[in-house]
């Protein structure tokens, strides 16, 4: 079987660490309004964000905000420190409090309640790539948001080869807010 020159690049491959991706802002080479973030050791290019989708993103901020009061901390597309590799910025991330141990560094996996994805032009790569590195490393629970059909699809049980299971969210007027049973996040009329 003949090698590609695909196969190659993909075998000999650099993979960036976060320090990396740090010291390359820091050097000049990403510039500080580049929309970026590390995926898997690579620094990927975030799509402009639309008004579909910033309107979502808006919209479910201030529904978890009001859902989870300060039982947890609602994070809006800001870095989450995945692991030596993966600093993704997630459109929500539902983390444990206080909000000041985050002051000095970003929230880990075990801070990590749920993490939201609102795809508007960014739907493959937030299903095929974000939401596997997410399960890869060991987030419990995470939402793709689709603004265009306004579908919500729920993914847990987290597994190095992407979530076990996941499935629809169709007609649920509130659903718990994972990790805080006591909190009920409404969905109706969402979008």
């Amino acid at each position: 079987m003949a090698t590609t020159a695909q196969d190659l690049m993909l075998r000999h491959r650099h993979r960036y660490t976060v320090d990396d991706y740090y010291r390359m802002a820091d050097a000049g080479i990403l510039s500080p309004d580049a929309r970026v973030e590390l995926i898997d050791g690579d620094v990927m290019e975030m799509p402009p964000i639309g008004p579909p989708h910033a309107s979502m993103v808006t919209e479910l901020q201030n529904r978890l905000m009001r859902a989870v009061g300060d039982a947890a901390v609602v994070r809006v597309q800001n870095p989450v420190r995945l692991g030596p590799h993966d600093e993704p910025e997630p459109d929500l991330a539902v983390v444990t409090p206080p909000l000041a141990k985050y002051r000095t560094r970003h929230p880990e996996p075990a801070d990590i309640l749920l993490l939201i994805e609102v795809a508007d032009s960014s739907l493959a790569l937030d299903r095929d790539v974000k939401l596997a590195r997410y399960a890869a490393c060991g987030i419990p629970e995470a939402w793709l948001v689709d603004a265009q059909a306004g579908t919500i699809l729920r993914c847990h049980g987290p597994g190095p080869d992407g979530y076990r299971s996941s499935r629809a969210l169709h007609g649920e007027r509130t659903v718990p807010v994972p990790g805080l049973s006591d909190c009920l996040l409404d969905l109706a009329n969402l979008g």
